[in-house]
């Protein structure tokens, strides 16, 4: 779990090179950790969904670290806020319309950020990218988003697997004492780690 800059003391790209620098260090210092850096996956929800998916597109980019997966639970990956689901769930419950238009603003240092694809990862070029797991919730403002970075993953030849949790809100996957669907999401997201790496 990155302790990246946030926001608005750091903008785009600080919080994405803290992730980049920190899984450098972890592959790195992977036999220390206990792990196996040649199974490396990379997981985040929301904002961190954007900068998990930016993170496997830093990595192509600079050929370094080898990721072999990445989980995006309702990442947000597009700057728009006109999809059919912002629309639907524009005051909620828990992420509104108004909230993402106001962490967008304070995440991108300039507007020449807009398009840019390391900020708006549902832009971007995705061939070449490490097999993706893409988590959405029925009732959440970022669900197409999560949908159309699915669809363009699988358009550009890369293994992905899209679950809609339909009756869910923004953020469900962190309420398992409340909710079976979390503990669920969980449980499946724990399988495809497992079936990634042969853990």
């Amino acid at each position: 779990s990155v302790g990246y800059r946030l926001a608005p003391e750091a903008r785009f790209p600080e919080p994405l090179e803290d992730c980049h620098a920190a899984t450098l260090w972890a592959v790195e210092h992977a036999a220390r950790l206990g792990a196996d850096a040649e199974k490396l996956v990379v997981a985040g929800d929301s904002a961190g969904g954007n900068l998990a998916a930016a993170l496997c597109l830093l990595a192509r980019e600079r050929a370094q670290p080898a990721i072999a997966g990445q989980l995006l639970i309702y990442p947000a990956t597009r700057c728009d806020f006109d999809t059919a689901s912002y629309l639907a769930n524009s005051e909620g419950p828990l992420l509104t319309r108004d909230m993402m238009r106001w962490f967008w603003e304070h995440y991108l240092a300039s507007p020449e950020d807009l398009g840019n694809p390391l900020a708006e990862p549902g832009l971007a070029d995705l061939q070449g990218l490490p097999p993706a797991v893409v988590i959405t919730a029925g009732y959440d403002p970022l669900r197409d988003e999560g949908i159309a970075l699915a669809g363009r993953l699988a358009g550009a030849g890369v293994d992905v697997e899209q679950r809609e949790f339909e009756g869910m809100i923004h953020g469900f996957i962190g309420m398992t004492d409340a909710l079976t669907q979390a503990r669920l999401a969980l449980d499946y997201l724990c399988q495809r780690i497992q079936d990634r790496t042969g853990g």
